[in-house]
């Protein structure tokens, strides 16, 4: 709020002296107004509307005051209120205490409230291609071109296989995987954004463990890893004690038989996990809902059971808030999908949406549209596949092959870039190269397939974005059997790659 003289009174010998107020908007924000309180009834000013949650009006006004009328409309900054429990003519317990409990989607009090745990759902995000893409053609502009990054990050025996990414809460990437030589389950916490080092840490030796790894970060901000225990054949899930999951406390979810095999998780609309998974012994697709944020414990349904399925299961979270997981029925060799009908995935619809080919390890994400992407293997033909749902529930999707130069799509891994579109790492089976795939469109019915030279053969690939909103992709260094990252330079992951 500012007052000025009016023009040519500034003189001492002038009484009258007007006082002008006026409200300044600058692209729909209110600038040098900040208000403590707000009356329950009643607007709050005369740019502002509604109560609690105030709106800014469509236009503002600029009034002359007097002195006097400016005393008595507002209190002076040396003056005192004649009723201290009074402010404007409202009684002070018309007003919201600043120490109020938060609702809605919010928790804590006011001033200072936080997101409640789950709050933020996909079906709650708003996604505009158009403002993305110009945000990514502004960012590739200002970049200099470079290479994209190798880096070794274990190399003490087999490591790296069944590799999974994912970012942390402190922005740097978090890779569980199988120590092969000691059959143990190993984390790598990069120290960087690009990953250009990391420490490395055991978090399971009790036996072959660390098979079939799967990593997502939980609602308290914490790892929370999935993985098969193969000497007793559970499915077990690894809660990281810190940001750097230098430690975890480990728990069984699943032992009734040999189970935990091809398992998935990701963090569900209510904050807790949500593991798939096979049991083998029924050839069944099941999952594994957490009772709490450590998921020390777990619910545990089967989805299906007709047949032999459940193999190379994936998981993640719908627009609608729900699970949707894409896997391999054996019995059928098909691509198929399953629809939680509840958070919890107590039951699900499922559907086949490729019938035309013997399908290998799938991958599943979100895509800007809201339906699901599903990378794949077309082991028939030895091709990178994709599906793209045609609705919320994936009950039919349209196909579509991005490479087809033998054996392409081994292992597939698929997340979306910072342009919205699909990006999808993948290995190419028979010269042992990590690859890549970036869609076209939001359909990824085209894509623009690279090698990635100098990754030194890349198997069980795992694709995340950073915070810098490039790809960082784990995999084993299928020559010398290392973990190794790969920083791209770009978000098509190509060496020197720059728009003019």
């Amino acid at each position: 709020m500012r007052t000025d003289h009016g023009p040519g009174m500034s003189g001492s010998g002038r009484s009258l002296r007007r006082w002008r107020m006026a409200a300044v908007l600058a692209a729909g924000v209110a600038v040098g107004v900040a208000m403590t309180a707000t009356p329950v009834s009643g607007h709050i000013g005369n740019s502002v509307t509604h109560l609690w949650n105030a709106h800014l009006k469509s236009k503002t006004d600029a009034r002359y005051y007097t002195k006097a009328q400016a005393n008595g409309r507002f209190l002076g900054s040396s003056e005192q209120a004649a009723d201290a429990e009074l402010l404007d003519g409202f009684d002070s317990t018309a007003f919201l205490r600043s120490d109020a409990a938060a609702g809605g989607d919010l928790t804590g009090t006011f001033p200072d409230p936080a997101i409640a745990a789950g709050a933020v759902t996909a079906a709650k995000l708003a996604f505009d291609p158009a403002t993305q893409e110009e945000l990514d053609a502004t960012l590739e502009r200002r970049r200099p071109p470079a290479a994209n990054v190798f880096t070794t990050l274990d190399s003490a025996g087999f490591v790296g296989s069944f590799s999974s990414a994912t970012i942390g809460v402190d922005g740097f990437g978090l890779i569980s995987y199988e120590d092969g030589s000691n059959g143990d389950l190993k984390v790598a916490h990069c120290e960087n954004v690009a990953c250009s080092s990391a420490t490395t840490a055991t978090l399971d030796s009790a036996g072959i463990v660390g098979v079939w790894t799967s990593v997502a970060i939980g609602a308290d901000g914490l790892g929370l890893i999935t993985y098969n225990d193969n000497t007793n054949g559970d499915l077990k899930v690894a809660h990281c004690e810190n940001v750097a999951c230098s430690s975890a406390t480990t728990s069984t979810l699943d032992s009734t038989g040999a189970v935990g095999q091809f398992p998935s998780v990701t963090v569900g609309a209510d904050g807790l996990g949500l593991i798939s998974y096979a049991d083998q012994p029924n050839l069944d697709l099941k999952v594994a809902h957490c009772d709490n944020a450590a998921c020390s414990s777990a619910t545990t349904s089967t989805l299906e059971s007709a047949g032999f399925v459940g193999e190379l299961t994936s998981v993640t979270v719908g627009a609608d808030g729900l699970g949707l997981i894409s896997y391999r029925d054996l019995g059928n060799q098909d691509l198929k999908v399953a629809h939680c009908a509840n958070v919890a995935c107590s039951s699900a619809t499922t559907a086949a949406v490729d019938t035309a080919v013997n399908v290998g390890w799938t991958s599943v994400t979100v895509g800007a549209d809201g339906l699901g992407l599903i990378s794949y293997r077309d082991a028939t033909n030895g091709d990178l596949k994709v599906a793209h749902c045609t609705n919320v529930v994936c009950s039919s999707a349209t196909t579509a092959t991005l490479g087809s130069a033998s054996a392409e799509g081994a292992v597939t891994s698929v997340t979306i870039g910072a342009d919205g579109l699909g990006l999808i790492s993948y290995s190419d089976g028979r010269n042992g190269n990590l690859r890549v795939a970036h869609c076209t469109n939001v359909a990824c019915s085209s894509a623009t397939t690279a090698t990635l030279a100098g990754a030194g053969g890349g198997f069980f690939p795992s694709v995340t974005v950073g915070v810098d909103g490039l790809a960082l992709i784990s995999y084993q260094n299928s020559f010398n059997s290392d973990l190794k990252v790969a920083h791209c330079a770009n978000t098509f992951c190509i060496d020197y790659l720059r728009r003019r």
